[in-house]
């Protein structure tokens, strides 16, 4: 198989390098992290000269290396290899071995850190982490870390980088990346049902063992089914009571509300799903709920459903939101108030912006439709965003090869492949 191209991310990596914190590379599981650190930027360093031996990694998921999830065999066996004072690079994957479960009620206590803080000392040694969970490293890594952590978010592969190692028509590419999604292990399956088998075992073996063992879940057929449900709801509105509701009356699941919510939690700290908060664009403020909630991976949702459920129109903003995670913005589900009035009479309509994305100082509002054929359809998803009333930019995304264009609204209108191929499509 073919080295697939993850560009962005490494490079990332090399701008970071030797900037005296801890690179902290954090993602779901299985989605190229391991291959980010132990090839590509492995590689590189070697390519830039750097010798083996001032290269130490360890991969803590390995059976080889189980003795050094104990944070201080770890710092023995690391200082043992740095014999001089020439620059040394320290890559550990899956970090999260190293922390062990009484340690995460309180941060400052985990030793890892300290071990990792001290390691930092050394002014010749630059350290490099995975892992998989944000609560362990992202929520407490900046405090744990005194400041001197520095993340770098990675996803499963993007439709860019799907199509730049399958080529071939891009509609067919599509396609198949909309059904089995970006998971990289996936590009190596030969038949449906491997890749079928495989995304399917991910979730039972690997995903869901992950967090009933670190956070010892008493109830994981109730975690089976939130997922279900996730899944089954992606670019729905919903929020913690009306889920708990629904494995009551649908599924007949006896649970709280409190047991959701931490489920929920860790569905999230293990990046199997995003959240999107809804944003009201007018009064510049947020709603505590309901909210979004999409799959890291839409292959990981449809196998997780059988593939039964395959709403084109979700799974299309479903790919849209993970596209515009990668490039490093942040997203929420917009809100517009329109008044109307009919008859005399004043009403108030609130229109929803599938997307409101932040990135640096710059602010875009972004629909995601299907097509727009109809008149009243295209009426219905720009009318939201000529409301909004300010001059942050517009754009709606059709499934289509269409031209950029702009109307006479100054509304960006992007065919789906150019949203999702250039990368600069924000821009144009």
């Amino acid at each position: 198989m073919d080295t697939i191209k993850r560009d962005n991310y490494l490079n990332r990596l090399i701008e970071k390098k030797g900037n005296g914190l801890i690179k902290v590379i954090t993602g779901v599981r299985r989605c190229g992290k391991s291959f980010l650190l132990f090839n590509l930027f492995y590689d590189y360093l070697l390519q830039s000269g750097v010798k083996e031996e001032q290269i130490i990694p360890l991969a803590l998921d390995d059976d080889i290396f189980v003795k050094y999830r104990d944070p201080d065999k770890l710092s023995r066996y690391i200082r043992s290899k740095i014999v001089n004072k020439e620059q040394y690079y320290v890559l550990i994957d899956e970090v999260q071995y190293a922390i062990g479960k009484d340690e995460l009620k309180n941060p400052e206590n985990i030793r890892l850190y300290n071990v990792l803080n001290g390691l930092m000392r050394l002014r010749n040694v630059d350290i490099y982490v995975t892992g998989s969970n944000s609560k362990m490293l992202t929520k407490d890594v900046l405090t744990a870390f005194r400041g001197r952590g520095d993340e770098v978010k990675i996803y499963p592969l993007s439709f860019k980088e799907y199509y730049s190692y399958v080529g071939g028509d891009k509609t067919d590419a599509y396609e198949e990346y909309a059904l089995y999604g970006g998971m990289p292990l996936v590009l190596a399956k030969k038949s449906d049902v491997e890749k079928t088998s495989y995304l399917q075992n991910l979730f039972t073996e690997v995903f869901f063992k992950d967090i009933v063992e670190r956070y010892d879940i008493a109830l994981p057929d109730v975690l089976a089914e939130l997922t279900d449900d996730l899944c089954s709801s992606v670019g729905s509105l919903t929020n913690i009571t009306k889920i708990t509701r629904t494995l009551q009356s649908v599924k007949n699941v006896k649970v709280s509300d409190t047991t959701i919510a931490s489920y929920l939690t860790y569905l999230l700290e293990s990046f199997l799903f995003g959240n999107a908060k809804r944003y009201d664009v007018k009064g510049k403020k947020y709603f505590e709920y309901p909210s979004k909630y999409y799959c890291t991976d839409v292959g990981l949702r449809n196998a997780r459903l059988n593939f039964r459920q395959q709403e084109e129109t979700h799974i299309m903003e479903n790919i849209i939101y993970n596209e515009l995670l990668t490039r490093g913005c942040s997203v929420d589900v917009g809100v517009v108030e329109i008044v109307e009035r009919s008859g005399g009479k004043r009403t108030k309509k609130q229109c929803e912006i599938d997307f409101v994305v932040n990135r640096g100082s710059k602010k875009y509002y972004i629909q995601s439709a299907l097509n727009i054929d109809e008149p009243a359809k295209m009426e219905t998803e720009l009318r939201p965003l000529k409301n909004t009333r300010d001059f942050f930019k517009k754009i709606i995304v059709t499934k289509s090869s269409v031209k950029p264009w702009t109307d006479e609204d100054g509304i960006l209108h992007l065919g789906l492949y150019e949203f999702l191929l250039n990368e600069n499509s924000l821009e144009l």
